[in-house]
């Protein structure tokens, strides 16, 4: 599995982005770059997150580092799946 490209692909959905993260990579800014990701919607992604991956966030898990670019993003998925 390619957790940056399910990543790219679970943004697009939760932030209803049609199809603009197409074009998004490792290097990518989120928080602060896009508006649609606001504290309500960090919060949807992080369900999707868990859904979409089956792991389990916990509130002391992230920091606005872990949303600082969609690399930051799935580095963090990688490391919760290897746990």
């Amino acid at each position: 599995m390619n957790v940056t490209q399910e990543v790219i692909r679970l943004l697009d959905e939760v932030l209803s982005l049609n199809g603009r993260s197409s074009a998004f990579d490792r290097d990518t800014p989120l928080l602060g770059a896009i508006p649609e990701l606001d504290s309500m919607a960090v919060v949807s992604l992080i369900t999707g997150l868990e859904t979409h991956f089956g792991l389990v966030v916990d509130d002391d898990d992230i920091d606005g580092s872990t949303f600082a670019s969609v690399g930051s993003l799935a580095d963090f998925v990688s490391d919760k799946l290897a746990v």
